[in-house]
């Protein structure tokens, strides 16, 4: 064992660990040691720990594994309901947690997560991979310089025509707390709120729909059994910041609509506004500045080919900037790109529009 490098634990090796956290982790084997992994299926793990890792210690029981003095660094990769008591069991058992999205399947159980990391002293991040696109990262570029201005109106898109994903527990609202609203919903709000560098929330309205439940045979992912459709298949939010500041979210899996956008963003200025969006004809992702020109209105049209979030043709994914930059900020002491109080404010925005939905009545949002 080389006491050089990071030695990393996963909990949970299903899809989103073999396809995004395992490959990317891989290539920085100048400074991560993969020593185990823990999975509810003893065959489950030990495939993955033979294709990357065969000398890898295995576990069925995460409080084991946290256990185990080998591990610097755990990533989880589980359903929802499991992030906050396995994060809290890592960080107090001294490891650094990068924790899949969404932070936790409520606001109390991620702020045991945020109070953990805070009174050990570890490092949590949780893994919003788009803030690492290329388009999100040039949109970042040009807010910091304020190209835009100020941001006062904002939209957070996440919407499928059909996208329902029929594979795993998407549609157990008890271990994953919701539908597309915590599922991908959570990407759009997380990217809105970071480019606009405003945490500050007032008030939230919220509303979701499941009346598509029955239409299931044009899905990609194939059908569903309508019974089992427990969550919702849209929400729709709109969010008040306390300097005056508007976001409206929508997420939907399924949803009548020909304007399907999923992790982008539109923000408008006092000086310019930028849209992320899909071109059907070409089948690439945009990144569009528009303002006003020598009396003209203007546009700027940039083909980011922002691509699939784990899944690139280029030789760095996006998992590889998310991840390295992760392994970066342990090594050199540093602050992580998605900081744990950004998540927290996430969850909390997610909680109170499913309240305000089950409710009909708008949500304000305490100091905390």
């Amino acid at each position: 064992m080389d006491m050089g490098k990071l030695r990393v634990g996963i909990i949970g090796c299903g899809a989103i660990a073999l396809e995004k956290h395992l490959p990317a982790l891989a290539k920085l084997s100048d400074k991560v040691e993969l020593v185990a992994f823990c999975g509810r299926h003893k065959e489950t793990i030990r495939k993955a720990a033979d294709e990357y890792a065969p000398q890898a210690a295995l576990y069925t029981d995460y409080l084991d594994m946290v256990k185990d003095t080998n591990i610097d660094v755990i990533h989880i990769c589980t359903p929802n309901v499991h992030h906050a008591p396995m994060a809290v069991a890592a960080l107090e058992a001294g490891k650094h947690v990068m924790c899949e999205k969404p932070m936790a399947i409520n606001a109390d159980e991620a702020k045991r997560m945020l109070d953990a990391a805070e009174r050990t002293g570890k490092k949590l991040t949780i893994a919003y991979q788009n803030r690492f696109r290329k388009d999100a990262l040039l949109l970042k570029d040009a807010c910091v310089r304020g190209d835009l201005g100020e941001i006062y109106v904002a939209k957070a898109h996440a919407v499928r025509r059909r996208g329902v994903p029929t594979w795993g527990v998407f549609m157990d609202k008890d271990l994953q707390g919701g539908g597309p609203l915590i599922d991908i919903g959570t990407h759009a709000l997380d990217l809105t709120l970071w480019l606009m560098d405003n945490y500050e929330v007032e008030s939230v309205t919220g509303v979701t729909h499941n009346k598509l439940r029955e239409q299931n045979e044009a899905n990609p992912f194939g059908p569903w059994e309508p019974e089992d459709f427990n969550v919702e298949e849209s929400a729709f939010a709109f969010i008040k910041m306390k300097n005056g500041a508007t976001i409206y979210l929508e997420a939907a899996w399924a949803l009548n609509t020909l304007d399907e956008r999923e992790a982008m963003t539109t923000l408008s200025g006092t000086r310019g506004g930028a849209e992320m969006r899909r071109n059907a004809l070409t089948n690439t992702d945009e990144l569009v500045f528009n303002g006003e020109m020598f009396g003209n209105l203007v546009e700027t049209k940039l083909q980011t080919a922002a691509g699939i979030a784990y899944i690139s043709p280029e030789e760095e994914t996006i998992a590889d900037r998310e991840i390295g930059q992760w392994i970066d900020a342990i090594m050199l002491d540093t602050d992580p790109v998605v900081m744990p109080k950004q998540a927290y404010m996430v969850t909390r925005i997610l909680e109170a529009i499913y309240e305000s939905a089950e409710t009909g009545k708008t949500v304000e949002i305490a100091e905390d």
